[in-house]
């Protein structure tokens, strides 16, 4: 079984799997605009999801060889260790509603904001539990000035959320149009053309709001804003206790193993976490094919499966975020899951995806700018100040 031993190595994890866990939001999101329903896009990506876990438990679970402390995943799948199982399969289940949550939140409050809300909810809680749970391996004195720059822009990701909301009502207004107007819905090709050609129309403008909203699936015109800034805050709570669960599955803090019985290693339990976030996204979105949320449109099994427009898309996305995932737990076994959430500043690359795939804030406001700068700012100085608390865990 390969370990992750050095803190260097353990940053080079976080690092890949701030990449990784960044960019798949970006994908799911830009298929919901392009309108494929949201259903279809998480059944497909929470397939590849489940494959990436698997393909990392049986190639770095079962390199070297299995001892008695520290087995292999296959020797580890018929040990006694169901009460670290059970908490690795709780993670598992947290993180699927967090996410299956955040996909809607991103049509209601766009991309940054939505993952910037979660993301430093995340930290917040979830680093503040993993500090105690990993036995305060991590420098406090560095840590929780960290989680302070997350939840000052908490505050920050909501300011540019209103400015932004009143800047778009403000083009809307200018151009006479209200947004009861826009109905109906535009041919399923998507926002980039079938071709993936530019949009006809520029990036910000009224003409520009009014073609999305056609085209996603989910229609947000007209609906409040406190909605998404609601489901932001549900699903933040959701991904504050995936980690802590993960990190009680593979260390067993709370002393539930029999004597004797070796932890969890985090191949195994990232194994069990996957599945039980593969059922739950399973059972949810076949029901929400026949019982829409939040506007999204009535689908049907059938439908799904012949549905291939974006297919690709939606797997690629389950790799990311799947091997996003292993990556994340891979390092913070090494150096701390405390340290490890500095993966959550995962919204300086969705915000760079926001910009550059959506035209999100394009022709906003001076003060929509400075917010959105200052909020970014708060970000990079959190995942350098995470980072930079990592220690080293002892055995």
């Amino acid at each position: 079984m390969y370990l992750v031993e050095r803190k260097g190595g353990a940053i080079a994890c976080m690092l890949l799997a701030l990449f990784f866990l960044g960019t798949w939001p970006a994908i799911l999101n830009l298929l919901e605009r392009r309108g494929r329903p949201p259903q279809h896009t998480y059944l497909d990506y929470t397939i590849t999801n489940l494959l990436a876990a698997v393909f990392i438990a049986l190639t770095f679970g079962q390199i070297g060889s299995s001892t008695p402390e520290m087995p292999n995943f296959l020797t580890q799948l018929s040990q006694e260790n169901w009460p670290s199982v059970l908490f690795a399969m709780a993670g598992g289940l947290v993180l699927c509603l967090g996410n299956l949550s955040t996909q809607y939140a991103w049509a209601f409050v766009g991309l940054s904001v939505a993952e910037v809300i979660t993301a430093s909810s995340t930290v917040v809680l979830g680093t503040t539990l993993n500090y105690f749970l990993d036995g305060k391996i991590n420098r406090a004195e560095i840590l929780f000035p960290g989680v302070g720059c997350f939840l000052i822009a908490v505050c920050l990701a909501s300011a540019v959320h209103s400015s932004n909301a009143a800047d778009n009502k403000s083009k809307l207004k200018a151009q006479g149009i209200d947004t009861g107007m826009v109905k109906g819905t535009l041919p399923y090709k998507g926002l980039l053309g079938s071709k993936g050609t530019a949009p006809k129309v520029k990036f910000g403008t009224a003409e520009f709001l009014m073609e999305v909203e056609k085209r996603r699936s989910i229609k947000v015109f007209g609906k409040s804003t406190l909605t998404g800034l609601a489901i932001s805050f549900f699903a933040g709570g959701c991904f504050s206790l995936f980690t802590p669960a993960f990190n009680l599955a593979t260390n067993d803090q709370w002393k539930t193993l029999k004597e004797g019985v070796p932890h969890l290693v985090v191949y195994t339990a990232f194994f069990y976490f996957s599945i039980s976030c593969f059922v739950l996204a399973l059972i949810l979105n076949i029901t929400f094919l026949y019982r829409p949320v939040l506007n999204s449109p009535k689908s049907s099994l059938r439908a799904y499966l012949s549905d291939w427009n974006g297919r690709g898309w939606a797997l690629f996305a389950g790799l990311l975020c799947g091997f996003g995932n292993g990556l994340q737990f891979m390092g913070g076994q090494a150096a701390g899951y405390a340290a490890a959430d500095s993966v959550q500043a995962l919204p300086l690359v969705s915000t760079f995806w926001g910009i550059l795939l959506f035209g999100e804030y394009r022709k906003s406001s001076r003060r929509t700018y400075i917010l959105l700068g200052s909020m970014l700012f708060m970000f990079i100085a959190a995942v350098g100040v995470l980072m930079a608390s990592s220690g080293h865990r002892k055995d």
